[in-house]
């Protein structure tokens, strides 16, 4: 009998969850930096077995939104909740589990299985460790708690065979060879702005979206063109930089890891644009993907 589901990874800002994603994929799907709210979209990895297909999904972390941007980003975040078979929520040894109570109160409601992860247990001990799993046992009694490490791949095999064993039986919903449901250009835009992210200090990174405005592709090479938007004119000199120092890191560093993530050689172009309160125009969110379907 062949074993098929969603299971869908939610949680605050900043716990692990996208460096949780690529382990349990195996591929480097969600870009992951020490910022919080890097993850801006609902991404899948597909992993494929003999006998299963698990349709693992990442989404933005959970918070209270103060522009339409991160009510999109909290829309994925919810919709995670209505079509997963299994759903992940990933705390760590650091986080308050009162912080968005709202959403807590969602997920202990659920009647599919819920495996609450206590990510980052590297950096607590035994004692520490054991007030926490009571503190969320009394929140979410209904939870299995699973303690790990996603950094150091530490349960992450206990976790990958115990969503095996929960899985409904079903055909697989994806090609056997699909990877994830995101197109190419939607990789480019998220190493470039990983980068951005990387390099750029205050408010820079989370006034930025990238857009790919022509991809290319030979069996030997691929030619990219891309635009950085930012809110303001001060925005945009800072991303360039002096004499386009700091622009051309960026361009130099996002073409490398592109070159490792489609395994041959990139040739990129960057250009970047004013687009005045992008993250609060309806309009420019539909054109950047970020109203859920």
């Amino acid at each position: 009998m062949h074993k098929a589901g969603f299971v869908n990874i939610v949680g605050n800002p900043n716990v692990g969850k996208s460096t949780l994603m690529n382990q349990l994929v195996g591929e480097r799907i969600s870009i992951a930096t020490f910022k919080a709210q890097t993850t801006r979209h609902r991404i899948m990895g597909i992993v494929n077995t003999e006998d299963t297909q698990i349709v693992f999904s990442d989404t933005p972390g959970v918070l209270k939104p103060n522009y339409k941007l991160q009510e999109s980003m909290l829309a994925f975040s919810e919709s995670a909740l209505q079509d997963a078979d299994i759903l992940l929520y990933v705390t760590d040894v650091v986080e308050s589990p009162e912080k968005n109570a709202d959403f807590l109160a969602k997920v202990s409601k659920m009647t599919i299985p819920v495996l609450l992860l206590i990510n980052k247990i590297d950096m607590s001990d035994q004692k520490t460790l054991g007030d926490i799993v009571e503190k969320w046992h009394g929140l979410l009694p209904n939870a299995e708690i699973l303690p790990i490490s996603a950094s150091n791949k530490f349960g992450t095999d206990m976790l990958m065979k115990r969503i095996k064993e929960l899985l409904p039986d079903s055909p697989p919903y994806f090609d056997k060879e699909q990877l994830t449901d995101k197109p190419a250009r939607f990789f480019v835009s998220e190493i470039i702005r990983e980068k951005i992210l990387l390099y750029y200090d205050k408010e820079i990174p989370y006034s930025v979206e990238v857009r790919v405005e022509a991809f290319k592709e030979t069996d030997r090479n691929i030619h990219i063109n891309a635009v950085i938007y930012v809110e303001r004119d001060s925005q945009k000199g800072i991303i360039i930089g002096h004499q386009g120092v700091a622009i051309k890191k960026t361009s130099t560093e996002a073409r490398k890891s592109l070159e490792k993530f489609f395994g041959k050689s990139v040739y990129l172009e960057l250009f970047v644009k004013v687009d005045k309160d992008w993250r609060n125009s309806d309009k420019e969110l539909d054109n950047f993907g970020y109203n859920p379907e």
